[in-house]
């Protein structure tokens, strides 16, 4: 059916990226055999907008296996009180991630893992919001979580679909990645932080695929 997204249930599909996922320790790219696994699928960067990634801070490397893709931001942080200007409590990024499947085969991506690094005040407050979508298509996948003070270290998060939306058959197709960071002072002294860059260690948006055959 050329030029439409369409959805279908997968739970078995869907589960078994979850455990392949969840097994695994931060930073370490998935392995999992799949039906494609002799013809690559490929992930680009094509247009990036918005005051968390300036051009050529924001980058997409696939995991070399038809498990997913990472995305890392080397520029992306939020920040709220002492010496912190008004303009940089909230930072956003938009992508546009080119997606190419091989012939015979459709994508949909079953869950994403958000991770970054925060130093939040007591007192203070925060919020990191990420939702994606298949150009083309209504259905959006959006995850909020927020975050209370004192916190300082690592933050990690998972969004599940409920229901796959699957690309056309053997295409490319642009994903559209919309992440944004904002930290609230609140009644807090100091300057807090959320962040997002990979510079800081393990820091990186993992997408996992479902793949299925046409």
């Amino acid at each position: 059916m050329p030029g439409r997204i369409f959805m279908k249930n997968s739970n078995r599909v869907l589960a078994a990226a979850l455990a392949t996922a969840l097994a695994l320790p931060l930073g370490t790219p998935a392995h999992a055999a799949t039906g494609a696994a002799a013809a690559r699928i490929t992930v680009e960067v094509i247009a990036a907008s918005g005051s968390g990634c300036a051009p050529g801070t924001a980058s997409v490397y696939s995991n070399g296996d038809d498990t997913g893709f990472r995305v890392r931001y080397n520029d992306f942080v939020a920040a709220a009180g002492g010496d912190a200007d008004v303009v940089d409590r909230r930072k956003n990024c938009q992508l546009g991630v080119l997606v190419t499947v091989p012939d015979g085969w459709t994508i949909a991506i079953a869950s994403a893992n958000y991770r970054g690094r925060a130093n939040l005040k007591s007192g203070a407050s925060a919020l990191q919001r990420t939702s994606y979508y298949w150009q083309g298509s209504s259905a959006t996948e959006r995850k909020d979580v927020t975050f209370s003070g004192p916190w300082s270290g690592l933050w990690t998060t998972w969004d599940v679909a409920p229901v796959l939306t699957y690309t056309e058959c053997g295409a490319q197709s642009v994903l559209n990645v919309n992440t944004e960071l904002r930290v609230n002072a609140g009644s807090s002294t100091g300057t807090s932080t959320m962040s997002m860059n990979t510079t800081e260690g393990d820091v990186d948006t993992l997408f996992n695929f479902s793949l299925s055959s046409c």
